[in-house]
């Protein structure tokens, strides 16, 4: 094939934003994903079967989905899986469309804590991309949260409902802050996509489009600026020259059919786990363990974000599954308090509640619905009767949680499928209990007569972080200060991986943020790239 001027492999959060912002530069760009054109008309959401699909053909973890454009993952040294999705979007088709920002002090943690790394850039650096973003994706919000910054979102928030009604009357009892959350799900008509409608849980693809996944926001722009994507296009490697630089990257098409597409840049945009298990596979006389890799840092410092689930159930009817699951978040908790036992800290996104088959599985689970004549009064008491809420977790990095190569299993193509190796640190053990224990007070406040928890959620690993990370000194990190290689002058990496620390929201934002601050960089360097 003919040598393209940037390849970009990753078709995502990042891939989508970084391929929108170099257009402008008229050169000739090529995006390799390896998952399919998403078709709403099929998501869960279009049917009334959408919590039955959502344990199946569309769940978050690829091993239980299986689908043909999935890699298998060795989940068993970790009490968190990977939940991920491969497809035009990446993530962002089956996310929930939570969507803060960092806060100023989530890049300056060693500084103000003595803990982890600062991040070579701050706040003020990501804000105007922030911003950029913010406008492409389309955001509902309140402007005015005292937690943050001053920023305007598009849109008017998401209603509250009655359940978030519930636990802000029991936040207010408390003393403790309470905000409309900042979501990607259009309240109003926005940029050509409909308002929100509640068609399902958005975790199962959203068949309306108010929800702002890349595959209906960047990629339309991108592609009508002239990039072009390829589907079914599975990355085995990234290859190097005699010079030591990438010089395209090898692939499985749809057919099975080995394809070499040669570059003069190459961006990986394949999230914290896809990322380093190609780096890691990208194995070379020169990068003889893995390319970019002289400070064998990539797969190392693993973050998730670990979560406590805290639920309550209450006398009168709430909404259920209806409403967008964002409605209100806290953040009374995070910042560091050192009396509390641990550094860092956490956010509380409040959910709505759950659908009618979930809520009958979960009963049955827990012993709260019986078997026998009380059955259907046990379920009525709780169907539309249970809400609560989720503790996201700031995760430090540690150098022995990672993503490996698995010596044995592989994916379709025969690729060898990533390992990951975690555990939970104790400062975040601390912190896990110390969210449900101020959960359990809201619901309380609240006025919930039955509370229990989940901690940490075995199948939360969503926000995949921190294996390629960013920084000036190439013995520490893996990608400069504009993610850019230290070892490979034309490789760039846009994803969450390159995260020094995981801050205690959700990333999606910040990874956006950051692939359009690359992209900028690259754009104002473009006559000394490879200096």
């Amino acid at each position: 094939m003919d040598t393209v001027d940037v390849l970009i492999i990753g078709a995502g959060a990042s891939g989508g934003a970084v391929a929108w912002s170099l257009a402008d530069t008229k050169m000739r760009i090529v995006c390799l994903e390896q998952g399919d054109w998403m078709k709403p008309s099929e998501y869960p959401s279009a049917g009334r079967d959408w919590e039955a699909r959502a344990l199946n053909d569309f769940a978050t973890n690829p091993n239980r989905r299986s689908r043909e454009t999935d890699y298998p993952i060795n989940g068993e040294e970790s009490p968190i899986q990977v939940v991920n999705f491969n497809g035009v979007g990446g993530g962002t088709i089956l996310y929930a469309g939570h969507f803060p920002r960092f806060h100023p002090s989530d890049f300056r943690v060693r500084t103000l804590d003595g803990v982890a790394d600062d991040w070579p850039i701050d706040y003020e650096t990501l804000a105007p991309y922030y911003d950029e973003n913010d406008r492409m994706m389309g955001v509902s919000g309140l402007a005015g949260d005292p937690a943050y910054p001053p920023h305007e979102p598009m849109m008017p928030p998401l209603p509250l409902g009655k359940s978030g009604a519930a636990l802000a009357r029991g936040l207010n009892k408390l003393g403790w802050h309470w905000w409309p959350s900042d979501s990607a799900i259009a309240s109003v008509d926005y940029e050509g996509r409909a308002r929100c409608i509640n068609l399902a849980h958005c975790t199962s693809g959203c068949a309306q489009g108010a929800k702002a996944s890349t595959d209906i926001t960047y990629w339309p722009a991108a592609i009508r600026a002239g990039v072009e994507l390829r589907t079914r296009c599975r990355v085995r490697e990234i290859t190097v020259n005699e010079h030591g630089m990438a010089s395209g990257a090898i692939y499985y098409d749809a057919n099975g059919n080995e394809v070499f597409q040669p570059a003069e840049v190459v961006i990986v945009a394949c999230n914290g786990v896809g990322t380093p298990r190609l780096l890691l596979n990208s194995v070379s006389a020169k990068f003889p363990g893995g390319i970019a890799n002289s400070s064998g840092l990539v797969g190392r410092n693993l973050m998730f974000h670990p979560y406590a689930r805290t639920f309550g159930y209450f006398e009168e009817e709430l909404d259920g599954n209806r409403g967008p699951g964002n409605c209100i978040w806290s953040q009374e908790f995070y910042e560091t308090d050192r009396s509390r036992g641990f550094v860092r800290g956490y956010t509380f996104e409040f959910n709505r509640g759950q659908g009618a088959i979930t809520t009958a599985i979960h009963g049955l689970e827990t012993g709260r619905i019986p078997w026998g004549d009380a059955h259907h009064d046990a379920y009525r008491r709780l169907f539309r009767h249970r809400t609560g809420m989720v503790a996201i977790c700031e995760d430090l990095p540690e150098e022995h949680n990672r993503v490996t190569l698995d010596p044995v299993l592989k994916d379709s193509n025969g690729i060898p499928a990533p390992k990951i190796s975690y555990t939970l640190s104790e400062n975040s053990k601390r912190m896990l209990d110390h969210g449900v224990a101020r959960a359990t007070e809201i619901l309380r406040a609240a006025g919930a007569f039955d509370v229990g928890y989940e901690s940490p959620i075995a199948e939360g690993g969503w926000h995949l972080m921190g294996t390629a990370r960013m920084g000036t000194d190439p013995g520490r990190s893996v990608v400069n200060e504009w993610g850019r290689s230290h070892d490979v002058k034309n490789l760039f990496i846009v994803d969450g991986s390159i995260f020094v620390t995981s801050a205690g929201v959700n990333p999606t934002r910040t990874i956006q943020a950051l692939a359009l601050f690359i992209a900028d960089n690259m754009k104002k360097r473009l006559a000394t790239l490879f200096d």
